[in-house]
């Protein structure tokens, strides 16, 4: 090894703390009574309907734990109501799987079958350029969309349907900057990864799923807005924290910043999440960027409580409405950030041991740059979802015992996965991330 080399390897980090979220939001963690049947039911439905799965997919599949997740986030709903959110869920992370990657092309048709299904649930309508056999995605979104609207209200209908559609044209957008190789300023990011979250249309079936229909005024109240963009950050920027050591190890934090635009030095697939912007724009440490953001989670929930207390009055039915909304949002928040450390997508089968020290051992990048975690019994596969099942003397759902009898009180895919992160010089930067830009605009 040379001495450059040898330097090198000694400043890079081996292991980054995260930020304790979970002791800083004390919502109670609920978990529905009927999660796990239902979880179950649900993963196999789509591993059943999607026959082109890979077996590293299918594996991943049931990984993830999606349907695990909404038993976290929608723990006081029928059983019914809950297995057809769980197949969205699973849904949603499979669309998402599908369209990372794609060229802005493959994405618009993606949208189009899906769209088609839910404006057309009764039937396959291909409009012109889709196949006369309808896709599987389609499929997929007709069987749970013609369950969904058996019984939801019209106006958690219609914000459904406009808020998937608000997804996939920010995933068009940032398929349209990945095939430039470009990638925008960091703004745009944060709005745009306000929709590329998915948090939108899961945050509306939290109306299906409780049975209530929101009229506009209050859904456009701006406490409650704030409400609901205050949650789909913190579940986002979050996701942004426990997602960075998989996706570094993929190399896809690796970037070349010139003036206001990061410009991909090749044209793969790399996602760029605000850790490492972070890290580029503010030359700050691994640890500082991870601290950072970490803040800025605290702040989201200090002010999501602070929103909480400013609800006005809508009239007695209204108010009982609205309370049970924002109780979906606080499940959502507490949800997402256990679920983070229990699914296997982030941190393999070390979850509930990072949970409690919050140590990440940092995985081998591509070129073998950084040493291999023993957290994830050296195989990134293993932090991307793969299922080990537990060791005999590891309780199978410690999570139930956690939420028992938790009920009071809701950000991936994250849970869902970051999609992009832009950039721009340093004084904007500590401008856009000061409270009073980001944080204090969710109140006052």
């Amino acid at each position: 090894m040379s001495c450059s080399s040898a330097s090198k390897a000694r400043s890079q980090p081996t292991h980054f703390i995260l930020p304790d979220l979970v002791s800083h939001c004390d919502f109670p963690l609920s978990y529905h009574p009927d999660g796990d049947a239902v979880a179950a039911e649900s993963v196999r439905w789509l591993d059943e309907g999607c026959p082109e799965l890979s077996a590293k997919a299918r594996t991943a599949l049931y990984g993830l734990q999606a349907g695990e997740l909404t038993a976290y986030c929608y723990p006081t709903c029928t059983t019914e109501r809950l297995r057809v959110v769980s197949d969205f869920m699973n849904y949603l992370f499979h669309l998402d799987n599908v369209s990372d990657g794609m060229m802005h092309k493959g994405n618009e048709e993606l949208s189009d079958v899906v769209m088609n299904a839910l404006w057309f649930p009764d039937r396959y309508m291909p409009t012109a350029g889709q196949p006369a056999a309808e896709a599987s995605a389609g499929r997929m979104a007709r069987e749970y969309w013609s369950r969904c609207i058996q019984d939801a209200k019209p106006g958690p209908q219609a914000r459904f349907k406009e808020t998937l559609e608000l997804f996939f044209e920010a995933v068009h957008q940032q398929a349209r900057d990945r095939d430039a190789g470009i990638i925008p300023d960091l703004e745009s990011y944060i709005s745009v990864r306000r929709d590329t979250s998915g948090c939108k249309p899961v945050f509306d079936l939290i109306e299906y799923s409780m049975d209530i229909d929101l009229p506009g005024f209050v859904v456009e109240h701006p406490i409650i807005k704030a409400l609901n963009q205050g949650a789909n950050d913190l579940v986002t920027w979050s996701n942004d924290i426990f997602s960075y050591n998989v996706e570094q190890s993929r190399g896809d934090t690796h970037n070349v910043c010139r003036s206001r635009y990061i410009y991909l030095d090749n044209h793969d697939d790399r996602l760029i999440q605000m850790i490492s912007i972070l890290m580029n724009i503010r030359g700050l440490d691994l640890q500082s960027a991870v601290d950072h953001v970490g803040e800025l989670c605290k702040q989201t929930i200090d002010v999501f409580i602070e929103n909480r207390e400013k609800i006005p009055s809508f009239g007695p039915d209204l108010d009982r409405d609205v309370a049970m909304y924002v109780q979906g949002l606080q499940d959502w928040i507490v949800g997402s950030l256990h679920w983070s450390f229990m699914t296997k997508r982030y941190f393999g089968t070390a979850g509930a041991e990072i949970k409690k020290h919050r140590v990440v051992k940092l995985l081998s990048r591509k070129g073998g740059d950084h040493p291999q975690s023993a957290q994830n019994h050296h195989d990134p596969e293993s932090a991307l979802g793969v299922y080990q099942p537990p060791s005999p003397s590891e309780p199978s759902r410690p999570h139930q015992k956690e939420g028992k009898g938790a009920f009071g009180l809701l950000s991936l895919l994250s849970f869902v996965p970051a999609f992009g992160l832009f950039a721009l010089g340093i004084p904007p930067l500590l401008q856009i991330l000061s409270r009073s830009k980001y944080v204090g605009m969710f109140t006052r």
